[in-house]
């Protein structure tokens, strides 16, 4: 099927394509579904959309469900299974083709499952890749701009997002759950009949006498008369956003005080979303899928103030995506850390010393100055090298942004093997070794 796409967009002229793919998809989940036998008619879903914590939300929600005793499927960009067994998603996409998903909801439906946790993109319910899963709980984690590559302008991207809850709104509980402190909340909020909004700053669901600290954070998360006694084991405040998502799902789901206070406690760490790496330094690594100027913004807020030294940025920005942010991240990087390091990021074939200095522009547009506190190495794990190279205090923090979970970097000649937590650990190994000789 890839094949014949691939066929028909070199035959078609660009904005042609453009205009006729949703439908293809469409055509094609249609009849994927008739294949396999409408596999998610009689499962009960919840869709997690936004442009960041999409992930962390969906695996919150799942491991809260699992923990109360039900049979949860989870499909992310990160992993997907069913109950402990997750296994790591290979493909750098978030939600999967039509028929990939279509298979794992049948495995999910045979095997006995009460929920599935879907992560949900705007891709997929733009070219209608996810029609037959009838979602009956929406999650709205945030939306900013993102992926205007493709969607072109934020409002299309915001109509792509409102179609989970168009969906939501047709089946089951008819249930979203829309963070209230973003700008877009009202339109969410006004496509769903049953709703509840969750924030720090407002909403019916609102965190109270928040502390964060450099492992996580605990919260009385507070609606009407009920109080819940919160603990987050992953670090940011972005988190508590996250979790304040999965308590409104398992309030309407119906899980009891103390299932709710133990599922959210229960989500150590998901891989490639502020891991910290340990390999024998006295600094601190972390590794963060961040790759948004809103994902920066809120990565570099969270992890700032527990940095008494040095903060140290390596990131890059992905070819054949979104351009317009390049500049915006080495900008917001730039103000937050203090010496930043652009590197490759999926250069794909585009011309990586151009990405980097696109970056660079914005980061110089700071006061960041070349070979001093900014530096450009293409090759990403010479980058990672020197940026452990500059933690020279125990109190340092370097953090790695933009690969994550994944497990391939892509560039002019395909996809090649990578682990940026297993570059990052040589890399330090290599360190001490060498601080030794």
């Amino acid at each position: 099927m890839a094949s014949v796409r691939t066929l028909v967009k070199k035959l078609i002229p660009t904005r042609l394509f453009k205009a006729i793919e949703p439908y293809g998809h469409l055509g094609e989940s249609i009849v994927m579904n008739i294949v396999t036998g409408f596999p998610a008619r009689k499962l009960r879903i919840i869709g997690v959309t936004g442009t960041n914590g999409k992930t962390t939300t969906s695996f919150m929600i799942h491991r809260m469900l699992h923990e109360a005793g039900y049979t949860v499927g989870l499909l992310t960009t990160v992993a997907s299974g069913l109950g402990d067994d997750i296994t790591p998603q290979q493909e750098h996409i978030t939600t999967a083709q039509s028929l990939k998903t279509l298979r794992r909801l049948k495995e999910f439906k045979n095997a006995g499952a009460d929920w599935v946790v879907v992560e949900t993109s705007s891709h997929s319910l733009a070219q209608f890749r996810v029609w037959g899963l009838k979602y009956e709980i929406g999650v709205l984690t945030n939306i900013t701009p993102d992926h205007l590559d493709y969607h072109r302008t934020f409002e299309r991207y915001v109509d792509a997002k409102r179609r989970l809850f168009k969906i939501v709104n047709r089946y089951g509980l008819k249930f979203g759950a829309v963070n209230a402190d973003d700008p877009s909340a009202d339109a969410f909020v006004n496509t769903v009949a049953n709703h509840t909004t969750y924030g720090i700053k407002k909403g019916d669901l609102r965190a109270r006498k928040l502390r964060i600290n450099s492992s996580g954070s605990t919260y009385s998360a507070e609606i009407g008369k009920k109080t819940y006694d919160i603990t987050v084991n992953i670090p940011g405040e972005f988190n508590v956003y996250n979790s304040l998502a999965a308590v409104a799902v398992g309030r309407k789901i119906g899980l009891s005080k103390k299932q709710i206070e133990k599922g959210t406690a229960a989500l150590e760490g998901v891989e490639g979303r502020m891991n910290r790496i340990n390999a024998g330094q006295d600094f601190t690594v972390i590794i963060d899928f961040a790759s948004t100027p809103d994902a920066f913004e809120n990565l570099f807020k969270s992890v700032r103030p527990i940095t008494k030294g040095k903060l140290i940025a390596v990131f890059g920005s992905a070819g054949r995506r979104d351009e317009s942010k390049r500049a915006v991240q080495g900008k917001i990087a730039a103000t937050y850390a203090d010496t930043v390091i652009l590197t490759e990021e999926d250069d794909r074939d585009v011309d990586g010393l151009q990405i980097l200095e696109e970056i660079a522009t914005g980061a110089r547009s700071v006061g960041k100055k070349d070979e001093k506190n900014l530096f450009m190495i293409p090759n990403r794990e010479n980058a990672i090298g020197f940026a452990m190279a500059q933690a020279t205090h125990k109190h340092d923090v370097v953090v790695l942004l933009g690969k994550g979970h994944e497990k391939t970097i892509e560039r002019a000649n395909g996809e090649n093997p990578w682990n940026e937590a297993e570059v990052a650990t040589a890399a330090i190994e290599a360190l001490l070794a060498q601080k030794k000789a």
